[in-house]
């Protein structure tokens, strides 16, 4: 957290510094989402990983990836030309692993998938 807060990142945690402790409920987590526009919220939790889960207003990207690379693969991903902002990222629930990434998109039935 504090690397991408360093290189200018906004971020916030959620049960820290957005929600409370108790969120580790999938349903809680997805409600306050839901309930905002233009996030994209970081996760290890593979379980997020599903098409339904794609929302127009939101992004979710699951890290399937060592914890040390975290603050890497999340610069890289925000930089990358399919997902550098906002308006790009929305409607996606993505999967980062060291090589590919995965993506579900709004209005899509087939996974696509990318190589870094």
């Amino acid at each position: 957290m504090e690397l991408l807060k360093r290189w200018r990142i906004h971020c916030r945690q959620i049960g820290i510094e957005v929600g409370r402790p108790e969120w580790d409920d999938q349903q809680e987590i997805l409600r306050y989402l839901h309930s905002t526009r233009g996030v994209t919220l970081f996760t290890r939790d593979l379980g997020f990983f599903r098409q339904k889960l794609c929302n127009p207003n939101n992004c979710l990207v699951i890290l399937n990836l060592p914890v040390l690379e975290t603050a890497d693969c999340v610069q890289r991903l925000l930089g990358h030309q399919d997902f550098k902002t906002k308006a790009k990222r929305a409607g996606k629930v993505i999967r980062l692993s060291p090589h590919k990434i995965g993506v579900w998109e709004l209005g899509q039935h087939r996974q696509r998938s990318l190589n870094w």
